[in-house]
């Protein structure tokens, strides 16, 4: 069993929390912008100083690859993304590529033997902060494979015109022209492909507290909990707010926030504490404090393992649409849904195994989030392997996970790495 560097992963943390510093601990660092390029070039230096050669794509997914001994063999790949939400942490997606980086720089150290050429990889716009949708590249490489209601959302010819959500100074229009303005528009035959990779693993932040909770400090991926997202519409009529009788209203932002309601009780009747639903985007219009409100829509994002109680929700759902809300009407639209995607048996085992031979404290858990990998998952056989977050918090300022629990992470991910290469076929 090897052992990866805390020295060398603390430096690495405090290195790439410079690229995209926002000043108040966290990072503001969007996909193929200034900050993520210095986060690219910190990557590419320190992999060409252990002898790995670098690739790039035609997406700019960049890749790092030590060889093997067999130059047949396939690539055993690990990464993940640089870019972040606006205010974002310091360990969001990048984790996984330092991790990456660290497994590598280890191998490279010690001279540790292995068969298949091992590749640190990042990928771009993850997030998808500035152009939409998120997990926007893996969504295009990945496309060939993907079930069709999502291979649909990411068409490259589509994806290219994705504009930005924000004006943000340097930024292009569209994520098309930021490529071409990036210097990172490689070649479209170094793309992940399963001619060529064997495996994937991505490590990751929780990004919630069940392992802090548990005391643990990596949880054994399993699979990313199936979803879906639903916009609901409420339609009444404006009129003015100072004028018009309150029993002839017919008021779409209190009959959304009856429906709402009723949503939250319905569902927690369901007594299913492993699901989470959220609703975290509402439109009101006219939103002028002296007009009534005419038009309210909010989203409803659900997620849990069994089809079955996504269904039973659903139902709930639908029921909303059947009934007046305050004399609105009510109409549901389907933004997003996947179903759980449940990561390679014996990937997973390898990861556990792995942490028992370390004596690193585990756990089997379920990823509520998204994540390139899920995409991959239908292209290559893949896992996902967790690291505590102090707090469960993530996608803000103070996201944080310890540097022994990271390197942890970094050696668990290693020698699952090994283990595959041994054995995976």
């Amino acid at each position: 069993m090897y052992t990866c560097s805390l020295d060398r992963m603390t430096d690495k943390i405090k290195t790439f929390s410079k690229y995209g510093d926002a000043g108040h601990g966290g990072i503001t660092r969007y996909s193929l912008s200034p900050e993520a390029k210095l986060a690219r070039e910190e990557f590419i230096k320190r992999m060409k100083a252990i002898g790995a050669e670098i690739e790039i794509d035609d997406v700019a997914n960049i890749y790092a690859t030590l060889p093997g001994t067999d130059p047949g063999a396939k690539r055993i790949v690990t990464g993940s993304h640089v870019d972040s939400v606006k205010n974002g942490g310091n360990y969001d997606g990048i984790l996984g590529v330092m991790s990456a980086m660290e497994v590598l720089e280890t191998v490279a150290e010690n001279n540790i033997p292995h068969k298949h050429p091992l590749t640190a990889m990042i990928w771009t716009n993850e997030e998808g902060s500035l152009y939409p949708p998120a997990m926007m590249v893996s969504g295009i490489v990945c496309n060939d494979y993907l079930p069709p209601e999502i291979a649909k959302n990411f068409k490259y010819e589509n994806m290219m015109k994705s504009k930005a959500m924000e004006e943000h100074e340097g930024s292009a229009k569209t994520f098309g022209e930021a490529l071409d303005a990036s210097g990172y528009k490689g070649d479209a035959k170094y793309r992940l492909s399963p001619d060529k990779y064997l495996c994937n693993f991505e490590a990751h932040i929780e990004q919630g507290p069940i392992l802090e909770e548990a005391g643990n400090d990596i949880g054994v991926v399993d699979c990313v909990l199936g979803m879906f997202n639903y916009s609901l519409k409420f339609t009444g009529f404006a009129a003015h707010a100072g004028t018009f009788p309150m029993s002839k209203r017919h008021d779409a932002l209190y009959a959304a926030s009856q429906a709402l309601c009723y949503l939250h009780d319905e569902i927690d009747k369901l007594g299913r504490p492993e699901l989470v639903y959220t609703t975290g985007e509402i439109y009101c219009h006219p939103c002028v404090h002296t007009v009534i409100p005419d038009e309210v829509e909010f989203s409803l994002d659900v997620r849990h393992e069994d089809p079955k109680v996504r269904e039973q929700v659903m139902e709930i759902v639908k029921k909303i649409a059947t009934m007046k809300w305050a004399g609105c009407d009510c109409e549901i639209r389907e933004n997003w849904k996947r179903d759980t995607v449940y990561w390679n048996e014996k990937l997973v085992g390898y990861v556990k195994s792995a942490a028992e031979d370390a004596d690193i404290s585990h756990q089997m858990i379920h990823s509520g989030a998204g994540h390139d990998a899920q995409f991959v998952a239908y292209m290559l056989p893949t896992t996902m392997i967790f690291i505590q977050t102090k707090d469960g918090l993530s996608h803000c300022e103070p996201e944080y996970a310890k540097p022994e629990h990271c390197t942890s992470g970094a050696t668990v991910l290693l020698n699952a790495i090994l283990k595959a290469d041994e054995d995976f076929e």
